[in-house]
């Protein structure tokens, strides 16, 4: 055994390709501990990723080994597709392979730590940021420590039992900024073997990857984030996001997309990233940041005109914005600060596509249709009013997915209480009637997060929210039924001529279009032409883009 080499493995299956971010963020960390780090990427070699982990492990055992899970499932409703047992697969063979301990991370991971230490059956896990605590518990292996000393780790007792290190004080187990390296870039490389290749995921895939704050201070109904990464602003200084800019585009990786939870949010750190990207572009005019496109993913506030500004004066190429829906009713209490309170009103979304558009940067508004409350009369005026802006594409979504943590589901275990099913809760591969129990009615942490991913008899079974409110239809015996109907109307409100710049779901039969990402045949496609940047940016033209031959290539 190698007592300094940590071997990270990335067990993401799913193309197009996303950059394992996370991977080059424990590298950092642990290199500067002094570790020899290798990268076994098995997602640019999925077809034959059993015989690479055979290979790697048979010249190779390492002290410790590291496996990142980015998602638990693809969230869409009309898909409902996870990824869980495939990572067992290959966790399986890792371990059929190697006898070194594993610990798991990432931020599917996180939504659900306790279930998933034992479902894989690992030895430890880490909840939220890795940062610091994979480098204590590669300390603790290598002097022989135990593992119980390492706060925040997540051990596997055996036989159902999991628990956690408790944190030294409950603000870091909260807020957890404390966990981020926020004083040094992150190492990006590309082409060095056994580490994360980022030009390879650029063009196999069309974006880089870039992270300017970790955690969120808000508390939106149905979202992870807070819980998964953490509820406190982790800010990372501007001029370590900038040289980590720098070195992405001086490699070749031209558009980065940002992977905070919104990039907005805490916009006097988000426009200090900016101004120090325009400060290195107007002193530097052989900087490789004159070749950075720059997408960002945002909430309709704050947002002025100062900020559209600096987005296009550092090379901000398209804006996502996510209003999720326009009328009060159904965003009270959904979209909101942690004190409880909105954030935006309908008119923040016209502000930011009408100063996108003015300083020349591409939008995408995207809704998140079905929430408690929607009813036929709310999701027919979103879809009206959402039309009716100045955008790029304008995407919807229909149904949400529930996890343990987010409010949405804590709201939906205590509302079933273990006895009733909640009007709503659906999934298309229950067999029985969905019952979930709060945390303080369950035997474990294990048992309360088990059951918003898998049935009694240990089937798949994620958990998903639509409004029971919205129509019935006449899809008798199917468990999407409502969905069905009110996907029938969605379709039915979006003008025919207007549906070039709309991502609508669908499902088999109804049309060749298909706006999930998971092997998505136009992403795919668009990144065998070698496509670059957001691929909502290339939605318009997809029925010309889906008829051109392989062989006639776009340059990056």
């Amino acid at each position: 055994m190698n007592d300094r080499l940590i071997t990270l493995v990335n067990p993401n299956l799913v193309h197009p390709p996303i950059t394992p971010y996370s991977l080059d963020i424990l590298t950092t960390s642990l290199e500067a501990a002094g570790f020899e780090v290798e990268v076994l990427d098995l997602t640019l070699v999925r077809d034959h990723w059993q015989t690479t982990v055979a290979a790697y492990f048979a010249r190779r055992q390492p002290l410790l080994v590291g496996v990142t899970v980015r998602n638990t499932d693809t969230i869409y409703p009309q898909e409902q597709r996870v990824f869980l047992d495939s990572h067992r697969d290959i966790i399986r063979e890792i371990q059929h392979c190697c006898a070194a301990p594993i610990v798991a991370g990432g931020v599917g991971f996180s939504s659900m730590p306790f279930a998933l230490v034992d479902y894989f059956d690992i030895d430890f896990g880490v909840k939220g940021p890795g940062d610091v605590t994979i480098v204590e518990l590669a300390k603790a292996l290598t002097t022989g420590t135990p593992a119980t000393r390492v706060p925040g780790l997540i051990i596997n007792d055996g036989d159902g039992e999991v628990h956690q290190v408790p944190h030294a004080d409950r603000l870091i187990s909260i807020g957890r900024a404390a966990l981020v390296n926020r004083t040094t870039p992150y190492t990006r490389r590309s082409s060095t073997p056994y580490k994360v290749d980022n030009l390879a995921y650029y063009r196999h895939g069309g974006l880089g990857n870039i992270l300017t704050k970790n955690g969120c201070t808000y508390a939106c109904t149905h979202c992870v984030e807070p819980d998964a990464k953490g509820a406190q602003f982790a800010r990372r200084a501007a001029t370590v996001v900038v040289d980590e800019m720098e070195m992405l585009t001086a490699q070749g990786v031209h558009d980065l997309h940002t992977t905070d939870s919104e990039f907005n949010l805490s916009i006097s750190h988000s426009k200090d990233v900016l101004r120090e990207i325009v400060r290195r572009k107007n002193a530097d005019a052989s900087s490789p940041l004159h070749r950075l496109r720059l997408w960002i993913y945002i909430q309709p506030a704050p947002f002025d005109e100062e900020y559209a500004q600096l987005l296009a004066a550092a090379g901000c190429a398209g804006v996502n914005v996510a209003p999720d829906h326009v009328r009060d009713e159904v965003l009270d209490g959904w979209k909101i600060s942690a004190k409880g309170t909105r954030f935006y009103a309908s008119d923040d979304i016209r502000t930011v596509c009408g100063l996108a558009k003015k300083y020349g940067m591409l939008t995408m508004v995207e809704a998140l249709l079905a929430m408690p409350g929607e009813t036929e009369a709310t999701m027919h005026d979103c879809v009206d009013e959402l039309m009716a802006l100045d955008a790029t594409v304008v995407g919807f979504t229909l149904g949400i997915r529930a996890f343990p943590y987010s409010p949405l589901g804590i709201r939906l275990a205590a509302r079933s209480a273990g006895i009733r099913p909640v009007p709503g809760v659906q999934s298309n591969t229950a067999t029985e009637p969905i019952l979930l129990k709060p945390a303080d009615q369950c035997g474990s942490t294990v048992e309360y997060e088990r059951q918003f991913m898998f049935d009694p008899q240990g089937n798949f079974r994620p958990i998903y929210f639509f409004s029971p409110e919205l129509p019935e239809g006449d899809h008798s015996n199917h468990p999407g039924d409502r969905w069905l109907t009110s996907l029938e109307l969605l379709w039915k409100w979006v003008p025919e001529q207007d549906r070039h710049r709309v991502m609508l779901p669908t499902v088999a039969g109804l049309t060749p279009e298909d706006n999930n990402y998971a092997d998505n045949p136009f992403l795919l496609r668009l990144t065998q032409l070698g496509y670059k940047g957001a691929f909502w940016s290339h939605w318009r033209e997809r029925d010309e883009i889906m008829r051109t031959e392989l062989a006639a290539a776009v340059p990056s």
